[in-house]
């Protein structure tokens, strides 16, 4: 194995396929349901959050904004799990629960959270124990890189090495896994293949749960996917970027047509996909 098929990538949002994937096999287990709120999940929550269901949440439907919603959030420095969760609090929500959509990472923040209340275990070893470890995933984890090998160092546009953002906190859920080429193709396989979720959980995942307007190519969301045709095939995929990374993962099913992308630089042209597409 060479040190490129070694090296562990940042997914930065591709990483929200695992958060989905651990809120429905709770859901497939009878531990929860989609439409639990929020409130139900989480001590603490304001009213205005009263509406907010997990299915909300997973769609980006729930009102809640995204990252530049909340400057007062440095994503490179750690905090305390319950200030993060007071800050998102405090923001008004940018539209009533299921009236609108709007991407937000903060809502993948809040799963995780439900993840591990729901469980009484940490995000990350939940992810190690139904996920990581029953598919063979050995070169993925989330959270912090400390005491993990063969890490890729982040560098900006500029070709400048950049220090991580935060993940055990700030970006458990919405950004945290870290795994290789070779790994999220497993991982794409077994969510297309059954092998994780069964039905009806697979399907409402790798389909369309909610309308996003971005076009073709991304017309609606799933449960952590885009969804939409390509060449007039569906298929479902996501990126990502995190201070240093960027990330790409998309399964055609119609082709037998998996593509990964992971890179540690800030630097990206979309027209790297337009070959890998045809």
């Amino acid at each position: 194995m060479d040190d490129a098929t070694q090296a562990r990538y940042q997914l930065a949002s591709v990483s929200k396929q695992f958060t989905a994937a651990a809120v429905l096999l709770l859901a497939n287990d009878g531990t929860l349901t989609l439409d639990d709120t929020i409130g139900h999940r989480l001590d603490g929550c304001p009213k205005q959050w009263r509406g907010i269901t997990l299915h909300h949440l997973l769609t980006h439907t729930s009102g809640l904004g995204h990252w530049d919603d909340y400057p007062m959030i440095n994503l490179s420095e750690w905090v305390e799990p319950g200030e993060l969760l007071e800050t998102f609090h405090r923001v008004p929500l940018r539209y009533a629960p299921g009236t609108g959509w709007s991407y937000s990472s903060p809502a993948y923040v809040l799963l995780a959270h439900v993840v591990e209340r729901a469980t009484g275990t940490p995000y990350r070893i939940f992810l190690d124990d139904r996920i990581f470890g029953p598919l063979g995933l050995t070169r993925t984890f989330a959270g912090s890189p400390d005491g993990h090998p063969d890490l890729a160092q982040g560098h900006d546009a500029a070709g400048r090495p950049m220090p991580t953002w935060e993940l055990d906190v700030v970006g458990m859920g919405a950004g945290d896994v870290w795994s290789t080429a070779r790994d999220v193709l497993a991982w794409l396989d077994a969510l297309q293949d059954g092998r994780l979720l069964g039905e009806p959980h697979r399907t409402l995942m790798l389909t369309e749960r909610a309308r996003t307007d971005l076009g073709p190519k991304a017309s609606g969301y799933g449960y952590g996917v885009f969804v939409g045709e390509v060449d007039g095939r569906r298929w479902w995929h996501h990126d990502g970027q995190n201070a240093g990374f960027t990330a790409f993962a998309a399964n055609i099913p119609e082709r037998g047509r998996r593509i990964v992308v992971l890179s540690n630089t800030e630097k990206r042209d979309a027209t790297f996909l337009e070959p890998l597409l045809s």
